[in-house]
């Protein structure tokens, strides 16, 4: 495929389980991202080779284990059940693991299969590379694969394996693993890997635990721009690399709801739209507490680590709307945020709350009058309307709301269809979607229907998790 330098291979064995891939019977290629394989150096094409049949040379297959904090609840000994890390390649851009998910069985499968179906591939292999186009720090999708198998969920479905590059797949819950473990030696070498792949900048532990605060802070800020709700913001769901990992029951927000929530086990909206800054500052706090021992010995003070690591936490808050304020700001076409930019925007958002407005489509037509017709309560929208041009000096910054607001997303009815065409064998759709969401920003007319919000039958109210 190409070649590989293992540094994660080199840490302490007790941080995974070398495992190679279960084979599968008939693998047939359905997406390949050549813009991506140059990137890095891909010359493979080989649908055997990314359904893991067949090992490529330099390669490590391993199993990453970690533990999590799971809708609050704390599971000590997670891991990568179904998904094993080949190794890693470097670039010019920097490091990146090469990992086949839906590969088998591993020692952390615990009563699943080690398997995927295709739809759940199909999803993250779409919707990761949306993100990726729209500037989004995200895993991104190498290749996806159909395996010729039968997946047994509450019925057969088709299976597949999804080739996915990651910066690196080290979550919260690897370092909550080895804290839970009270391996002080497996902590420092982890942190210090972190460091030397992540934050080189970071001197100490405290600025590498303030490099990864601020790397999330501006992560979710990136998602709320977008209307993006992930679904499944567990600690093992966060990457230390601030990356988007782990498409399970995420959506995009239709009609403008602040407490919108799509997955299907998320029962009280923990992991709502409007909570995920909450969240993941939840998050750090954990990722905080595993942090203690290794500052206490730079500092000679528990006490003083604690205080440290506490009031770095405490900033995320003020790092996070900074972060929000200025993605709402290209949104809007203000070309230097200032005080009050905050209240123009939300006052934008209440006002599509309030009347039901497609988030997508407002931000995408504002300036034009197809953004008015985005709205039930015109008045009210004209009101806001001269209080933005007043703003703008009616001069918007449009390069900056051209890059800042797509044109197209990945609707949820709209990569429904294209997973049950898929499952019958007719893969066009999920191409079509693949072709057009890589260029959100710059849309064929042929392909503007994608705009289009569902209608009230077309409404897809509740995702799954990929399992």
């Amino acid at each position: 495929m190409t070649d590989f330098d293992n540094s994660y291979a080199r840490l302490p064995d007790r941080l995974f389980a070398r495992i190679d891939p279960d084979p599968v019977a008939a693998p047939q290629m359905i997406l390949f991202n050549d813009d991506l394989a140059r990137s890095l150096g891909v010359t493979e094409r080989d649908a055997a080779v990314f359904a893991g049949n067949v090992i490529p040379d330099g390669a490590e297959p391993l199993a990453q284990v970690y533990a999590a904090h799971q809708f609050g609840g704390w599971v000590p000994r997670l891991g990568d059940g179904r998904a094993i890390l080949l190794g890693e390649v470097v670039t010019d851009q920097g490091r990146f693991d090469i990992q086949l998910k839906g590969a088998g069985r591993t020692p952390y499968s615990r009563n699943g299969d080690g398997r995927a179906w295709l739809g759940p591939v199909l999803r993250e292999y779409i919707v990761s590379e949306f993100m990726a186009a729209c500037g989004v720090p995200t895993t991104r999708a190498l290749a996806a694969v159909a395996t010729g198998e039968r997946v047994q969920r509450e019925r057969a479905y088709p299976g597949g394996v999804l080739t996915r590059v990651a910066a690196s797949h080290i979550r919260v819950g690897t370092f909550q693993y080895l804290t839970a473990q009270e391996d002080d030696e497996g902590l420092r070498l982890l942190a210090e890997h972190v460091r030397d792949r992540h934050y080189p900048q970071a001197r100490t532990m405290l600025e590498l635990y303030s490099a990864i605060v601020a790397a999330q802070a501006r992560l979710i800020a990136r998602w709320m721009g977008l209307g993006f709700v992930h679904g499944v913001m567990n600690t093992d769901n966060t990457s230390i690399a601030g990356e988007t990992i782990d498409y399970g029951p995420c959506a995009f927000i239709d009609a403008y709801t602040p407490t919108a929530r799509y997955s299907s086990i998320d029962q009280y909206g923990r992991y709502a739209f409007d909570q995920q800054a909450n969240i993941a500052g939840w998050n750090l706090a954990q990722l905080g507490t595993c942090f203690v021992g290794m500052l206490t010995q730079e500092t000679g003070s528990q006490d003083a680590a604690i205080e440290a690591l506490t009031g770095v936490l405490n900033g995320f808050p003020a790092l996070y709307q900074a972060a929000w304020r200025d993605v709402f700001a290209a949104k809007l076409g203000i070309a230097q945020p200032r005080d009050g930019d905050e209240d123009l925007a939300q006052d934008l958002l209440s006002l599509m709350a309030a009347t039901g407005a497609d988030f997508a489509n407002v931000f995408a037509r504002l300036g034009s009058d197809k953004a008015r017709d985005e709205f039930t309560d015109r008045p009210a929208f004209d009101a806001w309307n001269a209080r933005w041009n007043a703003r703008v000096d009616s001069a918007p910054d449009r390069p900056a709301m051209a890059r800042a607001n797509p044109q197209v997303i990945p609707r949820t009815h709209r990569l429904e269809e294209a997973i049950v065409a898929a499952t019958d064998g007719d893969f066009s759709k999920a191409h079509r979607l693949a072709r057009v969401l890589v260029t959100p920003f710059d849309v064929a007319d042929a392909d503007l229907d994608l705009m289009a919000p569902p209608t009230r039958a077309e409404i897809v109210p509740a995702t799954f998790c990929g399992t």
